[in-house]
């Protein structure tokens, strides 16, 4: 690492999570995310300035939203001259972002760049069937009326019927929460712990908002100021009332909408650069981004749909040659409470480690104190790509304002991935 720049992480800013077809209706993942920016822009006086570079993308994506990071970047006053990629990696979209940038400024290549990412479920493209859409391609191509009638040679009403939205996995059918519930199957993870820990969830998330943590992080948008899932209100009784949502005929379902995030809109973004850069313009140094790794296992096989976080954890602590004492932090997104608890009970399973990890030792358990001790995505919601973005910007704070030195950040995403980095304090 001789040579190598620290990242700093200056800061974030995101828009309140609205459940789905609430707050948001009215909103696209431009607006959202440009919203979001644009509180980065004003947070930091970045009005007109160039940024080196962009980075962000959606999990759900209309064909209009032609380089969605680049549009946003301009709807938020940045100059002109900052470029705008964007990406996707499912859940993981903005820690990966996080991580490529981090990667560039590591190495000189810029000094300067924006993390970032939006989804909206409430906005979701309508999609016709194959045969109906090639009509239409074909429809905006003829030239004559009598091209344009023929079009709708034998065409049918049925056509017109839309393919819905889904978060099924195209390789096995089965959305996440029904990969969570074999998950939570095969690990012996009961609906008690998972209803405790999203309890859990919301008390410290309601806890962080009295505090008054979240003031200097959140923009309002579209009249909304604060995140409307949170439920500082809600108990074990009213959780143990809830249904099972996705497996609801073998009546051993553990997974309900109180210990699953629910659909959520939103959108996050965080500033990292060079050290030199930021204090030449005043700006603070929260932290550093000091390492990442991303994951794949094979889901398709058995091994856990959202179960990668577990390798890509392991492997990066032992490229840093660091151990769970070490860490002070530890910020794990809950797509599913039994998701969190399944990866907590394999980093201390023996035969998981060693033969999946490839661990003679495991790698021991999680202080559930260091926790996600302001809350996770249980409470606050996940907008699929906005989410790792939201987390970095709460880790970075948090070790500031607590003095914590290290702090480890871990995302499952679709399609059997995972995304971890490591976070120091700046001293």
């Amino acid at each position: 690492m001789n040579g190598m720049r620290k990242v700093a992480i200056v800061g974030s800013a995101r828009i309140p999570f609205a459940r789905g077809h609430t707050a948001y209706v009215e909103e696209s993942n431009l607006s959202m995310l440009a919203t979001a920016l644009g509180g980065l822009v004003d947070k930091f006086n970045l009005k007109g300035e160039k940024i080196d570079e962009v980075m962000a993308g959606a999990v759900i994506n209309h064909s209009r939203d032609f380089n969605l990071a680049r549009e946003a970047s301009l709807d938020a006053g940045l100059s002109p001259r900052t470029p705008g990629t964007t990406m996707q990696i499912a859940c993981g979209t903005s820690l990966q972002a996080a991580l490529t940038i981090g990667n560039k400024i590591m190495t000189g290549e810029i000094d300067c760049g924006i993390a970032a990412g939006s989804d909206t479920v409430s906005d979701s493209p309508v999609v016709f069937g194959d045969k109906f859409q090639h009509r239409m391609i074909n429809l905006s191509r003829a030239r004559s009326a009598g091209e344009k009638l023929g079009v709708f040679k034998g065409f049918s009403f049925g056509e017109l019927t839309p393919v819905a939205p889904s978060t099924q996995e195209p390789r096995t059918g089965l959305s996440m929460g029904q990969h969570c519930e074999l998950m939570a199957r095969e690990w012996g993870i009961a609906r008690e712990a998972q209803d405790e820990l999203a309890l859990r969830s919301h008390k410290n998330a309601a806890k962080a908002y009295d505090e008054g943590f979240h003031d200097d992080l959140l923009v309002p948008c579209a009249g909304l100021v604060k995140d409307n899932n949170v439920r500082p209100d809600t108990s074990l009784e009213k959780m143990a009332t809830m249904k099972p949502a996705f497996d609801k005929s073998s009546g051993h379902g553990t997974l309900t909408a109180a210990n699953s995030t629910p659909l959520t809109d939103g959108a996050a973004a965080v500033l990292l650069a060079s050290e030199e850069w930021a204090r030449a313009r005043g700006l603070p140094v929260l932290a550093y981004l000091t390492m990442g790794r991303v994951a794949a296992n094979d889901f398709a096989g058995g091994e856990g749909l959202l179960m990668a976080p577990t390798i890509a954890v392991s492997e990066m602590l032992a490229r840093s040659n660091i151990t769970f004492a070490d860490i002070d932090v530890f910020e794990l997104h809950e797509a599913f409470a039994a998701q969190v608890l399944c990866t907590l009970k394999a980093w201390t399973d023996a035969k998981y480690c060693k033969n999946v990890l490839g661990r003679e030792t495991v790698l021991g358990e999680v202080d559930p104190e260091k926790l996600n001790t302001k809350g996770s995505s249980l409470a606050y919601g996940h907008p699929f790509a906005a989410t790792g973005a939201r987390i970095l910007g709460v880790t970075a704070k948090l070790l500031a304002s607590e003095e914590k030195q290290r702090a480890l950040i871990s995302v499952c995403t679709a399609g059997g991935m995972g995304v971890a980095a490591l976070v120091e304090r700046a001293s």
